[in-house]
C-alpha cells in the first residue's frame, strides 16, 4: 500500500488536504506538536519527523496506508524503497507570500524581500515538478487551492479517481471552510 503525502509550498493549503484526507478516510501521521493558530486554526498535521528525512526515513515504513505532509523541499528526501501517492498543492505565489508575510507580521518576525521570494519559489516549483513527473515511485496530483475552496466538487472527483474512489468525498467537503480562504488575489479574467 502506498504512502500519501501531501506536499506544497508553506501556505499552499496543505494543512486543509491533510484535514480533509483525514475526513476521507486516510488517517494522518502527525504528532501533534505544533498547535492550531491563528494561521491554521484547525491544525498543522507535521510531524517532526519529516525535517530529518535525509538522516532517518525508518519511520515512513509504518506510513504505508496513511497521509505524510512533506514540504516541497523536502521531497528528495523521501526513500526510494516505498511507492507514494503525492497530492501536490498549488497556490497563487501572490496569495503565498501574502499569507506568509501575514503570518510572520503575527510572530512579530521580519518578511522577506517577496522578490526574491517569487523568483525562488519559481524555480523551486519547475525544479520539483521535473523532477515528480520522472520520479518511477510516485502517482502525483495537482490539486489548486483556489478551485478545492471555492468550487469542490470537480477537485472532489479528481481527488476520488486519484485514490480509487477509496475516500468519503461528503466528510471531505464538509471541512472545507471558505472563510479560512484569506489572502485572496482576485481571480483575472
Amino acid at each position: 500500500m502506498a504512502v500519501t503525502v501531501v506536499s506544497g509550498l508553506p501556505r499552499s493549503g496543505t494543512s486543509l488536504m491533510m484535514r480533509m484526507l483525514e475526513a476521507g478516510g486516510v488517517p494522518p501521521v502527525s504528532d501533534g506538536l505544533r498547535t492550531a493558530d491563528e494561521d491554521n486554526p484547525r491544525g498543522y498535521y507535521e510531524d517532526e519527523r519529516v525535517k530529518k528525512l535525509a538522516n532517518d526515513d525508518a519511520w515512513l515504513d509504518g506510513a504505508s496506508g496513511r497521509a505524510v505532509k512533506v514540504v516541497s523541499a523536502l521531497l528528495p528526501h523521501l526513500p526510494e524503497r516505498h511507492r507514494y501517492k503525492v497530492v501536490f498543492m498549488r497556490r497563487d505565489l501572490d496569495e503565498v507570500l501574502a499569507s506568509q508575510a501575514k503570518m510572520l507580521e503575527r510572530r512579530g518576525e521580519p518578511a522577506g524581500d517577496d522578490a526574491l521570494l517569487r523568483r525562488a519559489f519559481v524555480k523551486h516549483l519547475e525544479a520539483t515538478e521535473r523532477r515528480l513527473a520522472t520520479a518511477p515511485n510516485m502517482d502525483v496530483l495537482y490539486v489548486s487551492y483556489r478551485r478545492l475552496v471555492t468550487a469542490p466538487d470537480a477537485q472532489l472527483a479528481r481527488l476520488g479517481r486519484f485514490f480509487e474512489g477509496a475516500l468519503d468525498a461528503t466528510a471531505m467537503a464538509s471541512v472545507i471552510e471558505p472563510g479560512l480562504y484569506r489572502q485572496r488575489r482576485e481571480e483575472r479574467g
